[in-house]
């Protein structure tokens, strides 16, 4: 397992942020979510909120109650027992999330704002896939729904889940963000920016290619769904999400549950190593979605 170079950086009076590595990778994000669950689990007087990131987090904290030095020293120490990640048994959720691809809101939504884009002749959908070399819409849709993604942060807007897929590094899909923003994006757009894709949880600016929309929300103030009784936003750092590709008829199936409350999410529990992902990522994906959908 390659070595990360960590940064510790004190900022203010009230914060430290450390820096894992310069660029996101599963092995730096299991390692920041290693150590994030172990400082939850240490319930250390003084620490007023705990903020994982995709290769960082930080931490706030009272420096009336906790010395920022020993918060420092206990950070490193807790980076040094976590070095390996080998005996790390992160617990997490197989999530099965329907997308309805290339549907009429966003495409309505996209078209809009072409003047915006690298490739204005085309649907982001065909310039995703032709940029990352797949001969065909379906053959790159097949791509984003035959290997799980992993939620590796929570942010950017409240609830919006950013997900990298559990891939080798060399099938990585990567599109770049539109040149300039659009001042619209539909509630619960199916985007991809960089190695992330995103489900948008409300209405609002947004500059990730859109390929699709999820017919079940993410974020629910009202929490009138199972999903959301406890948090208005459902995603989890450390989530494994599996994007399925749904028919227009699934899809008002699934928007008429959500109507009248009875949607819930089909999810299924299991405990893994980093090493298992790390090792053999494609054997990973055949046993979570086994997992997932045949258990």
């Amino acid at each position: 397992m390659g070595h990360l170079e960590t940064r510790y950086e004190y900022g203010g009076d009230e914060f430290i942020f450390v820096q894992l590595s310069e660029a996101m990778s599963l092995e730096a994000n299991f390692k920041g979510m290693a150590i994030t669950r172990q400082l939850k689990g240490r319930e250390l007087e003084g620490i007023l909120d705990i903020c994982p990131s995709n290769a960082s987090y930080m931490v706030r904290f009272d420096p009336d109650v906790l010395s920022p030095d020993l918060l420092m020293k206990e950070l490193q120490q807790i980076e040094h027992a976590v070095e390996e990640l080998d005996d790390i048994v992160i617990t997490s959720r197989l999530v099965d999330v329907p997308v309805y691809f290339e549907d009429p809101w966003t495409h309505e939504a996209l078209m809009r704002f072409r003047d915006r884009h690298q490739a204005p002749d085309s649907t982001d959908l065909e310039y995703s896939a032709k940029i990352n070399g797949y001969s065909s819409k379906e053959a790159f849709i097949e791509a984003m729904t035959s290997a799980p993604f992993l939620v590796s942060m929570i942010g950017f807007v409240p609830g919006l889940p950013w997900c990298f897929q559990m891939v080798r590094r060399e099938k990585q899909i990567e599109v770049p963000k539109y040149v300039r923003p659009r001042t619209y994006t539909p509630e619960r757009a199916f985007g991809f920016g960089g190695a992330f894709s995103v489900i948008y949880p409300v209405q609002g600016a947004g500059g990730y290619q859109l390929f699709g929309i999820a017919p079940a929300p993410i974020y629910q103030k009202e929490q009138t769904l199972a999903d959301f009784q406890d948090s208005i936003v459902f995603p989890k750092q450390g989530d494994i999400f599996r994007y399925r590709s749904i028919t227009r008829d699934e899809y008002d199936q699934v928007r008429a549950q959500v109507e009248d409350g009875s949607f819930v999410y089909h999810k299924k529990e299991i405990s893994f190593t980093p090493s298992e992902v790390l090792a053999d990522p494609e054997a990973f994906a055949e046993m979570a979605l086994g997992r997932l959908y045949h258990d």
